[in-house]
């Protein structure tokens, strides 16, 4: 069932939200009459980010997923909104993935196609990567790409009316950790609600799992995680731990460390 109510987005922070509900941003909203109009679409001071599961609307910001409304500041921080600009998104369990142009996600090379490989994201369809896309990479000098390999890219062209365009360099040519992902790994996929939460910066997750042994992680935004650890055992354990501390809380979860630390 949609919704249709309109009211403060700072309102709402914390709270479900369902499809079609029109959120006014803060500051930006005056009485007029019995209802709320939107003055501007930008704020005085910053500029706020409309992320997933929001759309720009007639009166601010449009819901189009069910789920809880989360904000974000410019230097980091969470709860209320404000007029200084920072992010609002809806925090759902969605598993299916929809490219957004910057984000950084882990893809699987299913085929060559001349000068183009061609990339599963876990979207609707795959992306596209070019072999230039990589650091130092000339005409001559090709990247060694194979089908089935693992790539940690970013998207610089992700629209409902173009084909998915992945790159491995940043702005200024390097790879800056992307590029193709070792291959003696374990790759798994949780919700990309649980990715968001594993890189918020203050994350505890992560925190805890790193007191039981060394090991790489790698995200996608795409929700799927690569990580390698010392031992096939070790790794199995912390992918493990990383699916279920989606379902526990705190206390669960450091007392499932602590088990592990004993043993």
């Amino acid at each position: 069932m949609a919704g249709g109510g309109s009211c403060l987005a700072e309102e709402r922070i914390g709270q479900v939200v369902l499809p079609g509900d029109a959120l006014l941003l803060p500051g930006q909203a005056e009485a007029d009459g019995e209802r709320l109009r939107l003055v501007t679409s930008r704020t005085r001071e910053g500029r706020l980010v409309c992320g997933p599961g929001l759309r720009r609307g007639g009166e601010g910001l449009l819901v189009t997923k069910c789920g809880l409304l989360r904000y974000r500041g410019p230097s980091g921080q969470t709860g209320a909104g404000s007029s200084s600009g920072g992010t609002y998104w809806v925090d759902s369990q969605q598993r299916r993935y929809v490219p957004v142009k910057g984000d950084h996600v882990i893809g699987i090379v299913t085929a060559k196609a001349g000068d183009i490989f061609k990339v599963d994201v876990g979207g609707s369809e795959q992306a596209s990567l070019s072999y230039l896309a990589f650091e130092g990479a000339t005409k001559r000098n090709r990247p060694n790409v194979q089908v089935g390999d693992l790539i940690y890219g970013q998207f610089i062209v992700a629209n409902k009316d173009m084909e998915p365009e992945l790159v491995c360099i940043d702005s200024s040519g390097r790879a800056n950790g992307m590029g193709v992902i070792g291959q003696d790994g374990f790759l798994f996929k949780v919700s990309l609600g649980l990715i968001r939460k594993l890189l918020a910066p203050d994350c505890e997750i992560i925190q805890d799992l790193g007191q039981l042994y060394p090991f790489e992680l790698v995200f996608g935004m795409n929700g799927r995680i690569w990580v390698k650890a010392k031992t096939i055992q070790q790794t199995l354990i912390v992918a493990n731990v990383l699916e279920a501390c989606e379902h526990m809380t705190a206390e669960q979860r450091k007392q499932a460390v602590t088990k592990l630390l004993e043993n």
